[in-house]
């Protein structure tokens, strides 16, 4: 079921009235974001009642609003943005962002395990073992300086990047950045995944999750990671059937559609401003 701002989501075979908590959980995300993707598919694979804050960090933030309809035509309206709420959330004023009555807080590590611990999701998540625990760990540690350090700028260099400047990035910055992130995926497979169903055995963890929206944001932009890796294809498929596919596609159907952005109309001087600034990012 989708979940729109200022609504109670609920997860498949929740009761309805189990979101109707004065001073309930909120989650304030970005469903393009990676780390908001996790902590969206984890509350609602793990059935826990929470409010969907929607933030639409791009539009509210950066890219200003779409181009107004031809005469006669019909814009479809969108819910509204909780980026105000957000910012008055996390002290970081970013996104993933938890508010639980009076406690508030920010980064996704932080959050998944809040939530775990919290409502005593299923022990494969995060496990009890000293040493399995140890294994997610690790994988969360190394995931922040190898994978998440190339995947996302896939999005960049196709889409955003040209968005703001006007023109397509040389092939050779795409193909730099791809060739990272091959290094990276070798590693995974080789160091993390080996012949094992998911990266700590038999049953989808927390690193898992953390790694999938990850490696999703190449896909959205054409650059499909899974197509000439067969054992990272299996992975992801046994991925999408732990968490569910419905729920699975649900939370990434805007990166998948992350190209209907050039219709956004930019500010130009937002796009003088920025576009300097998206260039350094690739550096």
């Amino acid at each position: 079921m989708r979940g729109g701002s200022g609504r109670s989501v609920q997860s498949r075979g929740s009761s309805r009235g189990a979101g109707r908590v004065a001073m309930g959980l909120e989650l304030y995300l970005d469903l393009l974001s990676q780390p908001c993707r996790s902590i969206y598919i984890f509350a609602r694979s793990n059935n826990i009642p929470f409010e969907f804050k929607h933030v639409e960090l791009f539009k509210d933030s950066v890219l200003g609003k779409k181009p107004a309809a031809a005469s006669g035509a019909e814009q479809p309206r969108a819910g509204p943005s909780n980026s105000e709420g957000a910012g008055k959330v996390s002290l970081l004023k970013k996104v993933p962002a938890l508010k639980d009555g009076d406690f508030t807080l920010a980064e996704c590590t932080a959050i998944l395990l809040y939530l775990s611990r919290k409502y005593n999701t299923p022990d494969h998540w995060y496990p009890s073992d000293i040493q399995q625990r140890a294994r997610v760990d690790e994988y969360l540690s190394w995931h922040h300086t190898n994978i998440r350090a190339n995947a996302p700028k896939t999005m960049w260099i196709k889409v955003l990047i040209p968005l703001f400047t006007g023109q397509p990035l040389p092939s050779e910055k795409l193909q730099e950045v791809m060739e990272g992130l091959s290094t990276s995926l070798k590693q995974f497979e080789e160091r993390f995944l080996q012949d094992k169903a998911f990266i700590i055995g038999s049953e989808i963890s927390l690193a898992d999750l953390v790694a999938i929206v990850e490696l999703m944001q190449p896909v959205g932009v054409g650059c499909d990671i899974f197509e000439d890796r067969p054992r990272l294809r299996e992975w992801r498929r046994r991925v999408e059937d732990a968490v569910g596919k419905e729920l699975f596609f649900q939370a990434h159907e805007m990166i998948l559609n992350i190209k209907e952005l050039s219709n956004i109309q930019i500010d130009p001087q937002l796009k003088e401003q920025l576009a300097p600034v998206l260039m350094k990012m690739l550096k």
